[in-house]
C-alpha cells in the first residue's frame, strides 16, 4: 500500500513542531496500517510572489491524507503534502498539517483551515491561506 493509507497513532498536539516529512520516510517507526475514517479535497491558488516580469503564483489541488486525532480523540488534523504546484518553469513543495476540524453549523460536515507557506525555489516562496471542502460533500 501507499504511504497515504498510513497515518501516524500518536496523538498530534497543538504546537508540536513534528516534521510532517518524517512521517513520510520513517512511517514504519510510528505507524501501523490504519483503517479509511475520510479525507478532503482542497483547490486554490497562493497568493503572488516576486515583482516585475517574474510576478506570479501557483495552482495546488489535492485530497488530504486520513484522519489524524488530536486533543485526545476530541478533534483531528490531516496531513497535506503536495510537490507539484502548478506554474511554467518551477514547482514548490507544500507540507503542511491543518488547523482542527470547524464544524459547519446545522450539519454534521465540518473542513479545515489551512495556512503557511511553500517550499523556497527560485529564491522565493508563496504564502497560502485556504480552507478545504467539507468532508462526504455528497453524503
Amino acid at each position: 500500500m501507499g504511504y497515504q493509507n498510513y497515518k501516524c497513532r500518536r496523538d498530534y498536539h497543538d504546537n508540536n513542531e513534528y516534521d510532517c516529512c518524517h512521517m513520510k520516510y520513517h512511517c514504519e517507526k510510528c505507524c501501523d496500517e490504519e483503517r479509511q475514517t475520510h479525507v478532503h479535497e482542497y483547490g486554490e491558488s497562493v497568493k503572488l510572489a516576486e515583482e516585475g516580469d517574474d510576478r506570479h503564483n501557483h495552482r495546488v489541488a489535492g485530497v488530504t491524507g486520513e484522519v489524524i486525532p488530536i486533543n485526545g480523540g476530541t478533534n483531528h488534523i490531516h496531513k497535506i503534502n503536495n510537490d507539484k504546484t502548478d506554474f511554467l518553469d518551477h514547482f514548490h513543495r507544500i507540507c503542511i498539517f491543518t488547523g482542527p476540524a470547524i464544524q459547519i453549523p446545522g450539519t454534521n460536515k465540518h473542513v479545515h483551515l489551512v495556512v503557511g507557506r511553500t517550499s523556497i525555489n527560485d529564491g522565493h516562496f508563496h504564502e497560502f491561506l485556504f480552507t478545504t471542502q467539507i468532508n462526504a460533500p455528497l453524503v
